[in-house]
């Protein structure tokens, strides 16, 4: 049991440092494809190649292919329908209106029937015959479709088309919300004002105070907040390279307000992105923590042993915490430079991530939320109307050297951190 703690620790040092270091560089590699390296050259350090199931590691290597092209294939299918029944029509905003809802249904159907399915291991339903968990799924998917062919799309259209000062709040009563007015102010003169109000104290004094600090004049706590929320203020658009530009002037813009429409389906399927991210990549770099804490607790170790409650807090916590300081290099790679892209793309890359993730770990085939987000990604550029000219060939090459490079870079760090640590002198 104790080899096999050092072990897990190793490999969790091994594979954060390869994740860290990619990430620095803005290459989204598979934090999944990370643990197992490092978890293999430590297996290799401590008892030889032969203690290696090799048949792993090759399901892994075909996962390269496997995840990119079955994401990018049912990206193709839900960017192309849209492209061609929405945005490529004069009346492009209306004809959105109608399939938002649609679009909510559909997923909503597909993600609750893949969570009663898959997952929900203390559920009676995930052995039930395949005709309950489908028709829930139907009947909670028209449920949303209803709710938002009646509240959200009014609620849309008032807000972007009529250009209405609506609270977010008021989606959920829209029927009842009469008409209002925006009231039009000066921009020029508001930010005067505004630029005046935070000089100046309440009797017309300047407050040193309230006057912005040079650089040099801040204190050591605003230097800080300013560096540890660096990533949540970060602009992912600046600082274009010549081949992002480019790659952006090929691609095809379609109408900006319907666009808008779809950056509310997007945050629904965002989310069900990360929620098959959790199932996938997350669960596995928790795996080795929740053997360490029982092998701590048990000086044994079972191979079905519970994970604890507060472990899976851990992990929720730390990934947004990643997410929140140091996620927008890797946002910065497949939010701008691969491709351009927009709600209606950006809604079809997740959309197709989530399903192919869920769908292939329920088949049992190897794939990876980040190979896969990768190659839905490259698909919308390929879709985007300029073909080839639309994808940004030399970020996608250093982001595929970086998968290349996940399996023997973390198990090098920690198969030394194993022979380091397991081989050192003792002290009598």
């Amino acid at each position: 049991p104790e080899i096999l703690m050092l072990t897990m620790v190793c490999a969790l040092m091994g594979s954060s440092t390869w994740v860290l270091f990619a990430s620095s560089r803005g290459w989204p590699v598979s934090t999944t494809h990370a643990i197992v390296g490092a978890i293999s050259g430590a297996g290799v350090a401590a008892f030889g190649t032969d203690a290696i199931q090799w048949d792993g590691i090759v399901k892994i290597v075909a996962s390269w292919v496997i995840s990119p092209v079955a994401a990018g294939v049912v990206c193709a299918i839900f960017f192309m329908f849209t492209r061609y029944v929405v945005l490529q029509h004069d009346n492009s905003f209306q004809r959105g209106l109608i399939a938002i809802p649609l679009y909510f249904g559909v997923a909503f159907t597909i993600q609750i029937f893949y969570i009663i399915f898959k997952g929900a291991p203390a559920s009676s339903l995930k052995t039930a015959a395949i005709g309950i968990p489908v028709g829930i799924a139907v009947g909670v998917g028209f449920a949303v479709f209803l709710w938002c062919f009646f509240f959200l799309r009014p609620f849309l259209r008032r807000r972007i088309q009529d250009e209405e000062p609506l609270k977010w709040f008021h989606v959920f009563y829209i029927p009842f919300v009469g008409k209002r007015e925006r009231v039009v102010v000066d921009d020029a003169e508001a930010q005067k004002e505004k630029g005046e109000a935070q000089d100046v104290d309440a009797e017309g004094q300047v407050d040193p105070s309230l006057v912005q600090l040079e650089e040099g004049e801040k204190t050591f706590f605003q230097k800080f907040k300013k560096t540890a929320f660096a990533g949540l203020t970060h602009n992912i658009h600046e600082n274009k390279g010549a081949n992002t530009t480019a790659v952006h002037e090929n691609a095809t813009k379609y109408d900006p307000t319907t666009e808008r429409l779809f950056a509310s389906v997007q945050v629904v399927s965002a989310c069900f992105t990360s929620f098959a991210h959790g199932s996938n990549d997350v669960a596995n770099a928790i795996g080795p923590l929740a053997t360490i804490y029982y092998i701590w607790e048990n000086a044994s170790f079972n191979a079905k042993a519970n994970v604890p409650a507060w472990i899976l807090v851990f992990g929720g916590v730390a990934i947004d915490l990643g997410l929140l300081t140091y996620g927008y290099q890797v946002m910065r790679t497949l939010g701008n430079e691969i491709t351009y892209m927009s709600p209606t793309r950006g809604f079809s890359a997740e959309m197709a991530t989530s399903i192919t993730i869920l769908t292939c770990s329920k088949l049992g085939l190897p794939v990876s939320s980040t190979h896969c987000i990768t190659g839905a990604t490259a698909s919308i550029g390929l879709c985007s109307g300029g073909g080839f000219r639309s994808l940004n060939w030399k970020a996608l090459l250093l982001v595929f050297g970086g998968w290349i490079l996940t399996l023997p870079a973390a198990g090098l760090v920690s198969g030394l951190m194993f022979a380091l640590i397991a081989r050192s002198p003792m002290l009598a």
